[in-house]
């Protein structure tokens, strides 16, 4: 299995070098060269699998047996999963009017990005101790990234990770998630500044293509081809948990759900579509709303400002995941690709040729949620089921509400649920309901913490890369004592 970059300038890669890269040199991002076709006899062998069993079948298709052989693969990924609270890793909720729930959430942090980081972090260990070599991590975060990638990682003995968060930005909760995480290969920056503002001195370091060479660099973010493979699982598994049966020709379609700020659920949606999956996807977001006015005009731009909202995480103004659906509906032309998101770059404004765009609104169907209809939502959930969702989880299920209140005839449909609602008291507190707070949350409030600001008029830059210098050097000392 090859991967090639969506403006298809960069040479092509294996799994290995997708999963290192983040980015790809030309500004791309990694895709497979060919997808996979799943046949429908794949699929119903497929619908008795595990959560867990569906991301060894997905990854055994996209990494090739010759990097990381089946048994070795199956174990990184129970190894993975180890920490999760629920035996089912993921947990389907069926709650009252045909309103499903599937909870990504019951990972060590609390948030979806649990399930593909571990993961991750498991492939990257693998590469880089059978390699002996050292890679530093650099991760800008709006919130559940930060957390979710420094608990995949830390303690690891071959990577350093350096997180920036934008201080103020993120609930208390996703802070102290990410400050009170002690371990020497953890760097946490609290940045003066909202989540695209730190994502700046990020890109510019990542642009710099031999100091990311010397350093080893890599990033976790969405763009991260291995984060986007396991989303994959998602989507299946919300298939398999909400068809009414194999037995029909075609298989039946189920509606997923998909609340996103990165774009990289709906990357995976519509990969788990391409190659054969009968999923119809509605995307839901914010008062953030490009991918929105994407869907429903072709409108692929910058508004004014990052808005805030109570479903803070995805308070994201740049989609990058969209290069991903951009090239699949092409037809992977890297040409056509390239001209969009290099004119996207220059102006912050694209309106997607007609043909794209048609295409798009065919594959996708989307909605933008208020603050007011989050809390409504919530409120209404927990009315209904006595079942409290973050606001994330409620911009979803608005859809799914709003789909009832007009009597649609309904396709089942499923909701993702990105997060749980303890991570979010404010906006529980806002739709005037209980938080309930678990135990191992509670007590992060008394844990010593560890964050070094950037503040408003610091070169932020710099002090990025004089930390991986730092870091590279002192990597650089421990493997000349251990190796003497």
């Amino acid at each position: 299995m090859w991967y090639v970059s969506t403006r298809g300038i960069a040479p092509r890669v294996n799994f290995e070098g997708a999963l290192f890269s983040g980015y790809a040199p030309d500004g791309g991002l990694f895709m497979p060269e060919e997808l996979p076709q799943l046949d429908r006899k794949t699929l119903c062998q497929w619908s008795t699998l595990s959560y867990p069993g569906l991301v060894k079948e997905l990854c055994a298709l996209f990494i090739g047996s010759e990097l990381i052989p089946k048994d070795e693969l199956n174990d990184l990924i129970d190894r993975a999963f180890s920490r999760f609270r629920h035996r089912e890793v993921v947990h389907l909720s069926r709650l009252r009017n045909g309103l499903n729930v599937l909870e990504l959430w019951h990972g060590v942090t609390y948030a979806f990005k649990d399930l593909s980081l571990s993961c991750t972090a498991q492939f990257l260990q693998y590469f880089l101790e059978k390699r002996e070599k050292h890679v530093t991590v650099v991760v800008g975060t709006s919130g559940d990234t930060g957390s979710a990638a420094i608990e995949s990682v830390q303690g690891a003995k071959n990577m350093d990770i350096i997180v920036l968060l934008p201080k103020g930005h993120c609930t208390k909760i996703q802070e102290l998630q990410m400050t009170t995480v002690l371990k020497e290969n953890v760097h946490v920056f609290g940045v003066e500044g909202n989540s695209d503002e730190l994502d700046e001195p990020i890109k510019t370091v990542f642009a710099d293509v031999a100091f990311v060479k010397k350093h080893n660099l890599m990033s976790l973010n969405s763009i991260n081809w291995s984060r986007v493979l396991v989303q994959m699982a998602h989507h299946f598994f919300a298939y398999f948990q909400c068809m009414p049966s194999l037995d029909t020709h075609p298989l039946p379609l189920v509606e997923v759900v998909v609340p996103t700020g990165a774009a990289g659920n709906l990357a995976a949606g519509y990969i788990a579509q391409k190659i054969g999956l009968p999923v119809r996807l509605v995307v839901a977001v914010n008062g953030n709303d490009i991918i929105h006015r994407t869907v429903q005009q072709g409108d692929f731009s910058l508004s004014e400002a990052v808005k805030s909202t109570l479903a803070s995480a995805m308070d994201i103004q740049v989609p990058y995941n969209m290069e991903r659906v951009f090239w699949l509906l092409s037809g992977s032309d890297s040409q056509v690709t390239r001209a969009l998101m290099e004119q996207f770059e220059r102006t912050q404004s694209v309106n997607l040729p007609k043909e794209l765009h048609s295409k798009l609104s065919e594959a996708v169907t989307s909605v933008s949620v208020s603050d007011e209809a989050i809390t409504q939502t919530m409120g209404r959930c927990w009315d209904e089921n006595q079942y409290l969702l973050c606001p994330h989880s409620a911009v979803a299920v608005n859809y799914h509400y709003q789909q009832m209140d007009r009597q649609q005839p309904s396709t089942p449909r499923c909701c993702l649920a990105p997060a749980s609602a303890a991570k979010f008291p404010e906006a529980v507190l806002a739709a005037g309901l209980t938080p309930e707070t678990p135990a191992e949350i509670v007590a992060l409030e008394h844990k010593e913490t560890r964050c070094t600001p950037m503040r408003r008029g610091d070169n932020w830059m710099l002090m990025l890369r004089d930390t991986i210098e730092d870091l590279s050097q002192r990597w650089r000392s421990h493997a000349l004592n251990t190796s003497r």
